[in-house]
């Protein structure tokens, strides 16, 4: 996902993008040449930092968090072609077949938390989750698979 915008004075482009395996990215490219892009990795702290800069809340912006008690937070992606893009969030039963807890979703940069069971994804979510490393992986596996 890239979210940019235009600096007219600079003539310069700036944006965020979130590859699918969590990594972050600033880039910097020209208004009239996109193809001289310069983009700079960023790590989890400069992350919190630029979401804070922009007003915008950062769930969680590790894959994985630990805590207490053995558990973990991770963020897993709704993919297209998973199968449950455009479902309710309560298809994936994810309590009740994982042990797994969902306490928000990430859209388009937007944080919805403790979202309804009736909340539909879509292809593009974070779903954040909460729970064991075994449970995690297997979420992970139901998002993808099924």
């Amino acid at each position: 996902m890239c979210k940019d915008f235009s600096l007219r004075q600079a003539r310069r482009r700036i944006g965020v993008v979130e590859r699918r395996d969590g990594s972050v990215e600033l880039i910097v490219s020209r208004v009239d040449d996109p193809d001289t892009t310069v983009s700079i990795p960023l790590s989890d702290s400069e992350i919190d930092v630029l979401a804070g800069l922009l007003g915008v809340p950062a769930v969680t912006t590790a894959e994985d968090r630990s805590g207490a008690g053995g558990l973990t937070t991770r963020q897993l992606g709704i993919d297209r072609g998973s199968p449950f893009d455009g479902r309710p969030l309560a298809d994936t039963e994810m309590r009740t077949r994982t042990g797994v807890s969902i306490v928000a979703v990430v859209r388009a940069g937007v944080a919805i938390p403790s979202p309804a069971t009736d909340f539909v994804l879509v292809a593009g979510d974070r779903v954040v989750t909460v729970g064991t490393g075994a449970g995690l992986d297997a979420a992970a596996r139901l998002l993808t698979r099924g």
